[in-house]
């Protein structure tokens, strides 16, 4: 992000830019500087509106994750409704709750076929529709069945989008943005559960019948909007290449890179890369799934990265967070379902700000340095509400309450600045071209079916070892999760998508660090 800086000075004065031209070794008559002049000022403005656009196509995409968002905070409010209203039992609110997670995995898998067949594009519109479908259906619902058949569709139709997202920006984007831009399926989920939970603080007052529904039914708004998107974004030049639709790819890359150098040594590694993937299939190899349920050593290592770090994103606990603050709190000492929902937003809002500070810092520091931040963090704040909870329960109070309503936004807000975006910018990009959608579908499976074990027994495990307990078992995986990080994680930063699967090849790798040319030439600008 920091080539913005550069590009506003290139603008402010060209002619020193032009210097700066001379001093790399070419020299320009004076007769020819006017010319040379206009050409660079071109270049420039190239450079500017090619980062417009990958810019509003990342924006645009991401519009798929606001649901996902938005369902998670709007439900941790409006279960306290729907089970007044609808007389609904708690093990029914856990499974109301958990079994999207669940059946969005499906949702999730299915979507790694169907983008290699149908192309990323056509496969977020579908998500859009299926997702409609099952919200319209829950707002309308008068029996906890009815509210379960919309809770599968909407579940489902959020597996095929969110699989898709990170996959899709990853497959347009330039190498040196591409960990900030596949970043942003990550802020619009915590927009979306920002934007759940001022629902639920907004519309709380009208009538129970009533106020759970109008809940629901606003999250159909971002996915019209994706309808609209579609006539804007791009297909992947990934997809395109695997269909032979080269001149396509070409064009795409072209408009998603900054000169045409780079696209075509883009286009030239994504035809290698797809060549192989059709020769294995021409001389008779395994189909991917095969070759995905019975991998080769490097493709062991990248599953094993790519889901693992998915599944501890959510092992961690941050659904049990979201679903369920109104009910840490409570045990916090807080009282009233307004404070409940108004602190609920305060929640939203650390998670929301700090996904930014990832925004900027994921293609400066990387994903590793980040992800040890985060995970360390995350442990510390676990650990300290575990600890405020239990001396809350021994009837110590004092600051604990304070302490763990503090604890628990530090734990987002850590969250947020690594394991959160990084997890889907990591499983979207190591993966070659020829098993990406499908192997990135199976971190997402694991990431869905982790999440709906979290959500749909947190409330039981609470009450079986109290929720402090529930916590410091939190606290555990979470420090499992930084000598995951140490030992199996990669440092991703500035390479191409066809230049990652080396790290793999050579483990040893994995432990240093990688400067890629273009962030030298970055470096060289400042």
């Amino acid at each position: 992000m920091g080539s913005v800086g550069t590009g506003e000075n290139e603008r402010a004065d060209p002619r020193k830019g032009m210097k700066e031209y001379k001093k790399t070794g070419f020299e320009i008559e004076d007769g020819d500087f006017e010319d040379d002049l206009v050409h660079y000022q071109q270049q420039l403005e190239r450079r500017r509106s090619t980062r417009r656009y990958v810019f509003a196509c990342a924006v645009f995409v991401s519009l798929n994750t606001v649901i996902l968002g938005y369902d998670g905070g709007v439900m941790s409010g409006a279960i306290i409704f729907i089970q007044e209203d609808l007389r609904i039992t708690e093990v029914q609110i856990e499974v109301l709750v958990g079994c999207l997670s669940v059946i969005s995995l499906f949702g999730s898998i299915a979507g790694g076929r169907t983008s290699d067949i149908i192309g990323r594009k056509w496969t977020m519109a579908l998500a859009a529709v299926v997702f409609q479908v099952g919200i319209a259906v829950m707002t309308f619902a008068d029996s906890f069945l009815v509210l379960m058949i919309g809770r599968l569709l909407a579940g489902v139709g959020l597996g095929f989008g969110g699989m898709i997202t990170s996959l899709y920006i990853a497959e347009i984007s330039p190498a040196i943005s591409r960990g900030t831009l596949t970043s942003f399926p990550e802020i619009f989920v915590n927009l979306g559960i920002l934007l759940g939970y001022i629902s639920n603080y907004v519309f709380a007052g009208l009538s129970v019948h009533i106020n759970w529904r109008v809940m629901l039914g606003v999250g159909i708004l971002p996915s019209v909007f994706i309808g609209f998107a579609l006539f804007v974004i791009p297909e992947s030049p990934r997809w395109l290449v695997m269909q032979n639709r080269v001149e396509e790819a070409r064009l795409v890359l072209l408009k998603t890179h900054e000169d045409e150098r780079e696209a075509e040594e883009r286009l030239a590694e994504i035809q290698v890369a797809a060549g192989a993937g059709n020769n294995a299939r021409r001389y008779g190899e395994k189909p991917v799934w095969r070759e995905l349920l019975c991998p080769s050593p490097l493709l062991r290592r990248m599953l094993i990265t790519g889901i693992g770090i998915q599944c501890f994103q959510q092992i961690t606990g941050i659904d049990a967070i979201v679903y369920y603050s109104p009910e840490i709190f409570k045990a916090a000492g807080m009282k009233g379902n307004s404070n409940l929902l108004a602190a609920t937003v305060a929640v939203g809002i650390t998670k929301t700000s700090f996904i930014l500070v990832a925004i900027f810092l994921i293609d400066k520091l990387g994903r590793k340095p980040l992800l040890y931040i985060c995970t360390i963090g995350m442990t510390v704040c676990m650990f300290s509400v575990g600890v405020s909870l239990s001396l809350l329960k021994e009837g110590v109070a004092g600051v604990a309450p304070l302490l763990a309503i503090l604890s628990v936004c530090g734990n987002v807000a850590f969250f947020s600045v690594g394991i959160g975006p990084i997890s889907w910018v990591l499983s979207s990009e190591i993966f070659p071209l020829r098993y990406r959608a499908q192997a990135a579908a199976l971190g997402a499976a694991g990431n869905r079916v982790c999440s709906g074990l979290i959500s749909m027994s947190f409330l039981s495990v609470s009450r079986a070892i109290t929720v402090a307990g529930t916590f410091f078992l939190f606290a555990a995986l979470s420090a499992a999760s930084v000598a995951f990080v140490y030992a199996l994680v990669p440092e991703t930063r500035g390479r191409s998508l066809e230049q990652i699967e080396s790290l793999f090849e050579n483990p040893d790798d994995q432990k240093g660090s990688h400067v890629e040319m273009e962030d030298v030439e970055h470096l060289v600008q400042k």
